[in-house]
């Protein structure tokens, strides 16, 4: 119980000192909502009264902890630029974020394992450094460079996805996945060369333990040594840092969205930044916030199930203050 209250806690802090860092930023750049709202032609007073009504006139301090009480409340606030609610913009537009974000995860994890494996069976082979060399060179290229060399190679030169826009999966999966495929490679490109190196370094590592040495002594083949006794306990780091990059594509895709024009979640808080829509932007990074903790739980709780010895290690016992101080004077 005491773990879980840490916990929710621990995500309680995290998400109000992310919102309230994004709404001072808001707070502190030039521009109105009101001025966006009424346009170019209004007048100081009538963006003054505006400013009444919406509750902007107020301190910066009790704007946000009026907009925290109703969000803890599950009431994430209205945009004054739409007038539509915070929580339906982003149930409308939060499939396209997690096709892309899961469909990028998918591609990384796939191609990295294979080239983890490659790498780890042979290291400092000409094949090991090839692989590595390869990596190196995706892990330098950034997203908004990786996007465009993809639309030119395989949209433009080869004709074989979309460059652009959506397609919804009520028209076919076929063209849904061609669509989404792109700027989930794009999004990916940089996870393939984080998940190949961590990977290969730890399955080398298991690879020269004890255990693998007897496996393989009495007759074991090698691809059943491989991927029945190294790869499991291998994949620790794998799976935290694979969990850290599907909370980080989900927050992270404003980028590949605003390249290939995709109604997601981060196309919606580039729009509401640049018209100064503080609710939506703060109801967002709030949403992203939770995402991110929940993932984060999520991978704590898969180090138990990949390997059981995780739920069974006895806690460490913390010792009382007079007892450090006893040993400490013996």
């Amino acid at each position: 119980m005491t773990d879980v209250m840490r916990r929710v806690g621990y995500a309680a802090l995290v998400i109000v000192l992310v919102t309230f860092g994004v709404s001072l930023l808001l707070h502190f750049s030039p521009g109105s909502v009101a001025q966006i709202v009424l346009g170019e032609e209004a007048t100081p007073e009538n963006i003054a009264a505006l400013e009444r009504e919406l509750g902007l006139d107020r301190p910066f301090f009790v704007q946000y902890l009026d907009w925290l009480w109703h969000a803890v409340r599950g009431d994430l606030g209205t945009s004054p630029i739409t007038g539509r609610s915070v929580t339906q913009s982003i149930a409308e537009r939060l499939p396209v974020t997690l096709e892309i974000a899961a469909l990028a995860l998918i591609i990384s994890l796939s191609v990295a394992v294979v080239l983890a494996v490659l790498s780890a069976t042979a290291p400092n082979s000409a094949l090991d450094r090839g692989i590595n060399a390869v990596t190196s060179v995706i892990l330098s290229i950034p997203t908004f460079v990786a996007g465009p060399l993809l639309i030119f190679l395989f949209a433009i030169t080869f004709k074989g996805f979309p460059a652009l826009g959506w397609t919804s999966i009520e028209a076919g999966l076929g063209p849904n996945l061609r669509a989404a495929f792109l700027p989930a490679l794009a999004a990916g490109l940089v996870e393939i060369a984080s998940f190949h190196r961590v990977l290969r370094a730890d399955l080398i590592g298991t690879l020269r333990e004890d255990f693998v040495a007897a496996a393989r002594a009495k007759g074991m083949g090698r691809a059943y040594v491989l991927f029945r006794h190294a790869f499991r306990p291998s994949s620790f780091s794998l799976l935290t840092v694979s969990g850290l990059s599907l909370a980080r594509l989900i927050g992270g895709t404003i980028i590949v969205e605003a390249l290939f024009v995709l109604p997601g979640l981060g196309q919606l808080i580039t729009q509401s930044i640049a018209q100064r829509d503080v609710i939506t932007v703060q109801g967002v990074v709030a949403f992203i916030a939770i995402v991110f903790v929940i993932i984060n739980t999520l991978v704590d709780v898969g180090y138990g199930l990949i390997d059981p010895r995780v739920r069974r290690a006895p806690r460490v016992q913390r010792k009382p203050k007079a007892t450090i101080k006893k040993e400490a004077a013996v």
